[in-house]
């Protein structure tokens, strides 16, 4: 049998991954205590997490997962502002599908021309503003700067959805809690050698915010990372110093410039992105990098990509084992809902029930 009709012949993978929540939960020990810092705290960058709290929060969204209807009022009364500046389908509706399934009221703006903001309002002033309508905020804007000039007003907790080519903390936290789901074991910190991964992301994490927060949490668990390979145009090459700054962090960054299948056969997981928002547009990157059942993955590898896609992956993997990006998509819903119970005061209302 050739290597297209072998994954394509492949058993239908559980996009849903409902018995992989429970792995986790078996595997990180409960210490709710480690979730008492972000109670009331902006969410800006990847970096801002200890791994204690990370994994407690992946224990806490894993509960979500695996028992979805018992969770129904933590945030009763509460509002959210779900501010996206930006174009969104997935991280405006996974925010909000967060709260609602809490329990939680919204308000949603998506588009400033509708705004104060219109006529020339500050982000400062929206932001004093926003103090006296909700609970929390969640912020996507174009800008780099637009994160700090609402913050630096708010009494709220604010979520950075995303701030041009800056950062996208919760979509790293989502991705690293799906490759948690995948191999448990990985939270280990004395993990063997041989049992680290090998993980290649096509990117360029100095254009790229998802790339960018990627790497910074991985930093945060490079116990679980044998090499990361990234893989870019070679007019795209990484800034240099950019690259040295997760080396320093301690991950064992490697450029695989435009060798991508050369190397794929060695990869556990294969993370491609292709947009990175410039401005009031977007740029396409990668062109000659595509993911199809032509790609020789490695048996039992798995793909992840933030979406929305393009050419960069193709369907016809959809229905194959390799295909862990809806899934990903799907625990980015309990990742925020875990992250949003904690930052205002009401994980209290959930870490008890099993």
């Amino acid at each position: 049998m050739d290597e297209k009709a072998h994954i394509l012949t492949r058993e239908k993978p559980d996009v849903q991954g409902d018995a992989h929540p429970k792995q986790l939960l078996r595997t990180i020990l409960e210490d709710g205590d480690h979730l008492l810092p972000l109670e009331q705290q902006h969410i800006l960058s990847a970096d801002q997490f200890s791994p204690e709290t990370l994994l407690q929060l992946f224990r806490l969204a894993a509960k979500y997962e695996a028992n979805p209807d018992r969770f129904s009022t933590p945030l009763q009364g509460k509002i959210l502002i779900s501010a996206f500046y930006e174009p969104s389908t997935r991280t405006r509706l996974s925010f909000e599908s967060a709260w609602h399934r809490l329990g939680g009221d919204i308000m949603s703006i998506t588009d400033r021309s509708t705004t104060g903001i219109a006529k020339g309002e500050s982000l400062s002033d929206v932001g004093e503003m926003f103090n006296n309508y909700a609970d929390c905020v969640v912020l996507r804007d174009t800008r780099i700067e637009s994160l700090n000039e609402m913050r630096s007003s708010l009494r709220i907790p604010i979520i950075n959805a995303g701030n041009g080519l800056d950062e996208h903390p919760t979509q790293a936290m989502a991705d690293i809690y799906t490759i948690f789901k995948w191999r448990p074991e990985l939270i280990n910190k004395d993990l063997e050698p041989e049992k680290r991964i090998k993980v290649g992301i096509i990117g360029v994490p100095d254009k790229m915010r998802t790339v960018r927060s990627l790497l910074k949490i991985f930093s945060t668990f490079k116990h679980a990372f044998a090499e990361v390979y990234l893989f870019n145009d070679e007019n795209d090459a990484c800034d240099k110093q950019v690259l040295q700054e997760f080396i320093d962090r301690g991950l064992n960054i490697i450029e695989g410039g435009t060798r991508f299948k050369e190397l794929v056969p060695e990869l556990d997981v294969v993370y491609i992105n292709a947009i990175a928002w410039t401005g009031d547009d977007f740029q396409t990157f990668g062109k000659d990098f595509t993911l199809t059942p032509e790609t020789p993955f490695k048996k039992g590898a798995i793909v992840l990509h933030p979406l929305a896609r393009g050419e960069e992956l193709s369907h016809e993997l959809d229905q194959t084992g390799f295909n862990w990006y809806f899934s990903q998509a799907r625990g980015a819903v309990f990742v925020r809902m875990a992250l949003l119970t904690c930052l205002v005061h009401r994980k209290g209302r959930v870490l008890d029930v099993v």
